[in-house]
């Protein structure tokens, strides 16, 4: 390349970088952000006092009110008052977390405590980031809630978009392969195991505005490696969906469905 067109390219190159820069927080200390609030809310060391829990929380606002300001517009976005509708919000995003993990350690016969599902469990890690994520989504955060949720994708295996809407408590038992899209909406009391999608039927930029994913109803299960597709696409409450099942119709409450030998799914309601 000519030393002319070279300087153009970097130039270019430049320009381009720092609009993004200048859009983006930095991912490093988003997850700093995001470790030491997992740290305030569980944390994993029995020298904890009293008398700290206040200053790590305050030190976990100022950091993240600092991270909006370093790429919002404060224009569009009223920063102090995000960060303190995030904080005000806290407690119930804990005792969500505290019933989702009293969920998995009941449903888990390998489970010895709930603490250990807490500390150790990566399906309790991904809803814990996505309750997080969600909080700030509904706050009108924008980037920093994928961040969040890709940051848990990347440890768990468990892709859950954090537009998604989950009811408390929610199962994820084992968690690597999941993938649940941003319009699916999950009810009260569901249980979803390794491999499951619940995504599109068909994938078009021109659908952005519309339901695209399917409906979960209460006490549901939904086994490893199953499929389940569309916006219109409603699994009834009290269902069990059985292991490797394709879905892309409704099923009615209290169905059980399941692949025979034949390989064919069959419906049976109760």
């Amino acid at each position: 390349m000519k030393e002319d067109k070279l300087d153009g390219f970097i130039a270019l190159l430049y320009e381009t970088h720092k609009r993004e820069w200048e859009a983006t927080p930095k991912i490093r200390e988003c997850v700093s952000w995001l470790s030491d609030l997992f740290e305030f809310l569980f944390p994993n060391n029995h020298a904890h006092k009293l008398s700290i829990y206040g200053g790590q929380l305050k030190k976990n606002q100022i950091d993240l009110e600092n991270i909006l300001l370093s790429y919002l517009d404060t224009k569009e976005v009223e920063v102090e008052s995000a960060v303190n509708a995030f904080y005000d919000s806290l407690h119930n995003i804990y005792q969500d977390l505290r019933q989702d993990a009293s969920m998995i350690y009941e449903k888990d016969p390998a489970a010895i405590s709930i603490h250990e599902v807490i500390v150790s469990y990566p399906g309790f890690y991904a809803i814990a980031v996505y309750r997080i994520a969600h909080r700030l989504t509904q706050l009108a955060i924008p980037i920093l809630p994928r961040i969040l949720c890709e940051h848990a994708h990347g440890k768990t295996g468990v892709d859950i978009h954090p537009k998604a809407s989950i009811g408390v408590p929610f199962c994820i038992d084992h968690g690597t392969g999941i993938v649940i899209g941003a319009t699916s909406v999950i009810g009260k009391n569901v249980t979803i195991y390794q491999g499951v999608t619940l995504g599109a039927s068909q994938v078009s930029k021109q659908l952005s505005e519309t339901k695209r994913h399917p409906t979960v109803e209460d006490n549901v299960i939904i086994y490893a490696r199953s499929t389940i597709l569309g916006g219109h696409t409603v699994i009834g409450h009290n269902s069990v969906i059985g292991g490797s099942v394709f879905l892309t119709k409704t099923v009615q409450p209290y169905s059980h469905v399941f692949n025979t030998h034949q390989l064919r799914v069959e419906i049976k309601n109760n």
